[in-house]
């Protein structure tokens, strides 16, 4: 009996040696090295990525932000403010996909397929919203020069990117907004187009968020 009593106090000291030994390892020491190391290599990254304004924090490199102009009363999807060059369409869920707000509450994709006829109306709709709204006076947008980003939206439906073929048919209205030289603003999208990944991974895109900043800049200049 009193063996028995000793054998168990053992394996229940043992058990509780080894649980605050992998509590100190696992909870403590390991995700400090981890941490450690990942702010002094990648701190930027290990931070969300952040892109800073006039030295505060306006967003990550990693999701897309909506620029619209403030909802007005009875609407239910605000209108974009043309100013800014525009992201890619935040997935529908259950109304129009055009100009829907970037909310990380409704992060994924429609799930439908694409034969199915509100993706399609969906998809309509949103190549005749750019071509009217990116058609100025003196430059006319043609529904075959609107790219596939421009009208659906990725699948997490948080993109941060657009193609160069977007930004380039977004210049000329963004540059009447804002009183700009269509040179200057195109010039601007050169400057914010990452190649393929490695050369050879990805595609070619501009991060709406940094080209807008830069945008923003090149407006207080002028």
């Amino acid at each position: 009996m009193n063996n028995s009593v000793s054998n168990t106090a053992r394996l229940l000291g043992a058990g509780l040696r080894a649980l605050l030994v992998l509590t100190l390892v696992t909870g403590a020491i390991y995700p400090l090295v981890v941490t450690g190391i990942a702010q002094g290599l990648f701190n930027d990254k290990a931070n969300g990525s952040e892109i800073k304004a006039d030295g505060k924090v306006v967003g990550s490199s990693l999701i897309g932000q909506a620029y619209n102009l403030p909802l007005k009363k009875g609407e239910e999807t605000p209108a974009p403010d043309l100013k800014w060059f525009q992201g890619r369409p935040q997935n529908g869920l259950g109304t129009n996909s055009v100009n829907t707000q970037y909310k990380l509450i409704l992060s994924g994709a429609t799930n439908r397929s694409g034969d199915n006829e509100e993706l399609i109306q969906w998809v309509k709709d949103a190549k005749a919203a750019v071509v009217k709204d990116n058609s100025t006076p003196d430059y006319k947008v043609k529904p075959s020069e609107v790219p596939a980003d421009a009208v659906t939206s990725s699948g997490s439906g948080l993109d941060p990117a657009i193609s160069p073929q977007y930004a380039d048919i977004q210049v000329h209205r963004v540059a009447e907004k804002n009183g700009l030289p269509v040179a200057q603003v195109r010039k601007l999208v050169d400057e914010h187009t990452e190649g393929r990944t490695l050369g050879f991974m990805g595609e070619p895109r501009v991060n709406v968020l940094e080209l807008n900043i830069a945008l923003k800049d090149l407006v207080a200049k002028s």
